[in-house]
């Protein structure tokens, strides 16, 4: 299975259980790779025949900024089943989801989910 991977895509999100985390929406960072057949790409050169990875990542700051989730859990699974559904061609999804800013002592707090295509 060919792959596509868009690494540290930064998005904001209004996330968080506390008080004071859903004041402002939060930086958070995505990783997704996405497995598709890419040879018709491969072969033809037209942009048509894969998966349009700008497109892709608008569509992901879109879904997080309009989303109000409490744990990055819930948006990680809801942005890879939007993923499959948006985008027919997808096979196999993986959506890496990091909070980098919530834990003083820690680098990432970071979240993941692999999910396929199911028609």
């Amino acid at each position: 299975m060919d792959k596509i991977h868009i690494e540290g895509l930064e998005v904001f999100a209004l996330i968080g259980v506390y008080d004071w985390e859903r004041e402002h929406q939060q930086r958070l960072i995505v990783d997704v790779e996405l497995s598709a057949d890419l040879s018709v790409a491969a072969q033809t050169d037209d942009v048509n025949n894969t998966l349009n990875y700008a497109q892709i990542a608008h569509g992901i700051s879109d879904f997080a900024a309009t989303s109000q989730y409490k744990l990055i859990e819930a948006l990680a699974s809801h942005m890879a089943d939007w993923l499959l559904q948006s985008f027919p061609m997808l096979k196999i999804v993986r959506v890496k989801l990091s909070k980098p800013d919530i834990l003083a002592n820690a680098k990432n707090v970071a979240v993941e989910f692999t999910k396929e295509q199911t028609l």
